[in-house]
Formats: C-alpha cells, structure tokens, sequence
C-alpha cells in the first residue's frame, strides 16, 4: 500500500523514520534530520529538506554516504548482500545478467575509479524513467567520469545519490511524474532528428530550415493538434505556433515558448523544454475542458543559435517586427542562400512583415528554460526565477602589429598586436 504524507506527517518519529528507511543507503540519519522540516506540503519539500541535511553535513558525513553504496555489479552484488533498494536498481538496469566481458569490464572501472577518488561510482542506473539505463550508456558513463576532477566528481556522486533517493521516494509513494515523463519523452523523440554529418555520429545538430529543421517543426505541429490547440500553424519564418481561446472572446493572451533549433552537437532540452512544458499544461486544460480567463500562445522559435547564416532569433525578431529583409540575401557554407531556403520550405517571405505582434494584445512573454549552470543543482532546488541576466555586446576590432621572429627580435624592437 502506497505511503501518503498525511501518514507521514502525523506519524511518531520513530514511525516516520521507519517509513523512510531505505531511501538513503544505510544513512537513516538524512531523514532523521528531514523530520525536522514537518509537516511536509509536498514529496519536492521532503526530498529538498534530505537534500539540504546532507549539504550541511559536512565533506566526512558526505563522504560516508557515499561509501555506503555498493559497487556497480561489484563484491555486494555477486554475493547477494545488496539491500533491496540496491538490489532493484542493479537488476532493472540489467547489472545482474552482464555478459563475462562486461562484467570485466565493470570490475576494472570499479578498481580504477575506487584508485582514483577513494569511494565507488554512484549512478541512478534507473534512468530518468526510473524503468532502468541501458548497460552501454552506464559502462560509457563510468569511463567517461574517470577523467572528472575530484570535487566534480564528489559533487556528481551525490548529485546521483539524490536522484536515486527521488526515485525511491516515488516508489514508496506510488508517485509517477507522468507530465515530465511526458515532456521527456517529446525532447527524446525530437532528438532523432538531426543534420546529415552529425547525426552518424549520434550528435544532435539542428539548424535553420535543413531537412531535420523541418522535420522537427511538422512534429511539433502534429503534437501541438494532439494536445488539443484550436490553432496550429508554421508561419512565414518557420516558427510552428499554437493557440489556446481564452474563456471569453477578445481576452488577451500570454506568449510563450522558445526555440528548437540547436548549436552543433547541442542538447536535448536547451529551447525546446520551454516548448513542450506549456504544450503540456495545454494538453491539461484542453483534457479537463478549462479556458483561463487569457489565451495562451505557444511559439517554437524556429531560429535563435545563428548556425546556419550570420543572423540570430529569426524567429522572435520577425514577431516584433525586427527581421531585417537583408539577412535573405546571405549564404551558408553551401551557398544556399536564406530566400532560396525559405522557398524551398515553402515559406512565403512575402508575409514576414504580417507576423509583428500588436504588444496590446498581450499580457506578456515567459520561457521556460533550463538553468544551464550549476545554482539550482548546489541548491538543490529544482525551480528558479529569474529576476535579471547578463547581457552580451560584441565588438569587431582591428589588431595591428608586425610579425617578427619570437627568438631573435630584441623587445625594444618589436610591435606585437
């Protein structure tokens, strides 16, 4: 039977410590502490108050936790002396029917690593479906992080060891993250498309209007009909938009989403979260059959990275009337030029003008973004709000100098740039 928090909370703390046990490899002094944080509003507040005990504990306490894992297919595991937990998480990722090679191959990771940072590689083998890594991701990743430096690596362990503690914690309380599995699922199945020369190398790289480009935006259309938008539609600059009415006719509306082209060898979520978690909550309304007293408009920025052509956020520059009519006369790498593209999309340049949106019809724009940067993660915190951010200027300067030879030339003679 699934544990709730109202038995949580209420329990004695002895009863609470023992509901929880497990949830930390032999550390029950993590939810000890926790307790200290009842009564708990959420399973996110009770994951954040263990999270925050152990970042107070100290580098000894830290590295205690660490060394109370077991080794990945290690000594533990061949003798059966796994806790259940333990034993779970090695099974669903198929550590327990590893081939003699990669068992091998395990063991020597698990020397050379142990040699190196003085505890055992921790990884959360059950992935981010909690359904278990495929064994050739795990082997590469524990290669991968032998070459960490030390703090990373101490920090990465207990990154691994949280998120390992979360999926427990689900487990005890039959909890399924079905949105984010959700929105997960969408990155990963937008992720199979990328351009030719990067996608052999399974490297994700999407730019401007390339096969996959357009390949992404159909799909991005098809689930935006699928989740119930009554507009759905690829605008003149390749940015695939979605209406949701608002309740009452003529209500403004709330713009948001990001952009779904990458760098080269870029990531899954940069962008296209901000896209695919307000087509969730979109999906949500839709399926209880709820307006909101606004409309909300979801835009999947077919540009911003400028890869492809020397020209950034074509596709929020065209909605507030700042796409500028020479940018279509420049060519990529190919020649190719932006118009010849364009028409080869069949976009109508014809209608870029039209896309400039009337600010009085709006609320206003937010995004969705991934951190990328370390803040949330060492606060252990899994939602931010950003109040400001840096901006970037770029200058085009001349260096003048005269190259002379670096061995011979005596310093009073030389005119380095």
């Amino acid at each position: 039977m699934a544990l709730t928090l109202e038995q949580l909370n209420t329990a004695s703390a002895a009863e609470a410590l023992q509901l929880l046990d497990g949830l930390y490899e032999h550390s029950p002094w993590i939810a000890e502490q926790a307790q200290a944080q009842r009564p708990f509003r959420s399973l996110a507040h009770l994951q954040h108050a263990m999270a925050q005990a152990v970042r107070t504990a100290g580098q000894d306490a830290q590295l205690a936790l660490i060394r109370a894992h077991p080794e990945l297919a290690g000594k533990a595991m061949v003798a059966q002396n796994l806790t259940a937990e333990s034993t779970n998480e090695q099974s669903k990722a198929g550590l327990t029917q590893c081939t003699p090679e990669e068992f091998d191959r395990i063991q020597a990771l698990n020397t050379a690593y142990n040699e190196r940072f003085g505890f055992p590689f921790i990884l959360a083998v059950r992935g981010p479906r909690g359904t278990g890594l495929p064994k050739r991701e795990i082997i590469d990743t524990f290669a991968r992080r032998l070459d960490n430096h030390p703090e990373f690596e101490l920090a990465e362990a207990l990154r691994n060891i949280h998120r390992i503690a979360e999926i427990r914690l689900n487990d005890k309380f039959a909890a399924e993250p079905a949105l984010g599995n959700d929105v997960w699922d969408w990155q990963e199945k937008l992720a199979e498309h990328s351009d030719p020369g990067f996608a052999e190398k399974g490297q994700l790289t999407v730019t401007y209007l390339t096969d996959a480009h357009r390949a992404c935006a159909q799909r991005i259309s098809h689930w935006m009909r699928d989740c119930g938008f009554d507009e759905v539609e690829i605008d003149a600059v390749g940015n695939v938009v979605g209406r949701y009415h608002p309740a009452t006719e003529g209500a403004r509306y709330l713009i948001t989403g990001s952009h779904y082209d990458t760098v080269r060898n870029g990531g899954k979520y940069d962008g296209r979260l901000g896209i695919f978690v307000p087509m969730a909550c979109v999906r949500e309304l839709h399926r209880a059959g709820r307006r909101l007293p606004f409309g909300i408009e979801v835009v999947g920025f077919a540009e911003e990275e400028g890869q492809r052509y020397k020209a950034t956020f074509l596709g929020s520059g065209a909605l507030i009337g700042d796409f500028n009519p020479a940018w279509l006369d420049q060519k990529d790498v190919d020649g190719v030029t932006m118009r010849a593209a364009m028409q080869h999309a069949g976009l109508c340049i014809d209608d870029i003008p039209k896309l400039q949106r009337d600010p009085a019809q709006y609320l206003g724009f937010i995004e969705v973004h991934i951190e990328q940067g370390p803040v949330l993660n060492e606060l252990d915190l899994p939602l931010g709000v950003v109040t400001s951010i840096n901006g970037s200027v770029r200058f085009l300067c001349e260096m003048i100098g005269t190259a002379s030879h670096a061995g011979t030339t005596p310093m009073d003679r030389r005119r380095d740039a």
